[in-house]
């Protein structure tokens, strides 16, 4: 699929070097289709990679994406340029009156915070609000699942006895269901996280379908509402070496960290990471688009 960005926003480059479609605003504005609007809500705090990967999952299916990025303004982001943030992001109160096929909440690195004491908590909630009558599906990823969960069902995270971290097979649950259609029965996906929403709490909640879980890392995909909520409790969008440089920053802080589980070959860090999950993020991100935004969006927004 085409993705659409401003011409000059800096991972544009490196996907076309990926031979990936991009497409800019010039040649878009002479496409005779109408483009997804898809607008990515980034509060992880390097963005500039976040939004590579999500581009990258988001490309490949034949659909033309045009993507917003999503600040909140409530937080002062540390770690990317003011200007970046300026240039290329928006935020609610210039979009509220617009609607979205499609929204992504990413995660953030907050999750041993109560959901009431980050600092951006209340603003995060009222976009949860407003994509209720403003969008056609929602996708949850990481701890942007764990507030979607707290937010609409009350059920709390709690605390892992250590950090999950690295990549953990998953059983699909729910075969029927057209977000995991093309899954294999047992599936890869990298996880990195403190805290967890309890699994006999998402089953117990009449509203959530759960479709794939392990044993390890717990539910990792659930869905409500025929689809307008996808809750993601992982990170499928990660690269071969994300995992890899968040090691090395914990161990570069005197932080406890363990070697990622089942991502370096024989538990060898100077070893290349495999890629063992890519295949079912893209299916995953096609999946979301095709069924329950493309297939179900109105054309007339």
């Amino acid at each position: 699929m085409p993705i659409k960005t401003q011409s000059d926003l800096p991972a544009k480059e490196i996907l076309e070097n990926e031979n990936i479609f991009v497409m800019d605003e010039n040649r878009a504005m002479h496409q005779d289709i109408r483009p997804l609007q898809v607008m990515i809500l980034n509060i992880m705090p390097v963005k500039q990679d976040t939004e590579l990967q999500l581009l990258r999952a988001l490309s490949n299916t034949p659909l033309q994406v045009d993507v917003t990025f999503l600040n909140v303004k409530s937080h002062i982001s540390l770690n990317t340029p003011a200007n970046h943030l300026n240039k290329f992001y928006t935020t609610l109160d210039e979009v509220r009156n617009r609607n979205f096929d499609g929204l992504i909440i990413t995660g953030a690195p907050v999750e041993d915070i109560p959901f009431e004491q980050v600092d951006y908590w209340e603003e995060i909630c009222e976009i949860m609000d407003w994509a209720e009558t403003h969008v056609t599906s929602t996708l949850h990823i990481c701890w942007g699942a764990q507030a979607g969960f707290y937010h609409y069902y009350g059920i709390n995270k709690r605390k892992l006895p250590q950090k999950l971290f690295g990549v953990y097979a998953h059983r699909v649950s729910n075969r029927k269901i057209p977000l995991v259609r093309g899954f294999d029965d047992i599936f890869l996906a990298p996880h990195s996280r403190h805290t967890e929403t309890p699994a006999e709490a998402i089953h117990a909640c009449p509203e959530l379908t759960v479709l794939a879980e392990g044993p390890e890392a717990g539910v990792f995909l659930a869905i409500a509402q025929e689809g307008k909520k996808i809750f993601v409790n992982g990170h499928p969008e990660y690269d071969r070496y994300t995992l890899h440089n968040e090691y090395h920053r914990d161990l570069d802080k005197g932080l406890p960290i363990q070697v990622p589980y089942q991502y370096y070959p024989q538990d060898d860090p100077t070893k290349k990471p495999l890629l063992q999950w890519r295949s079912h993020s893209n299916n995953l991100y096609s999946n979301w688009l095709n069924y329950y935004v493309y297939q179900v969006t109105p054309y007339e927004l």
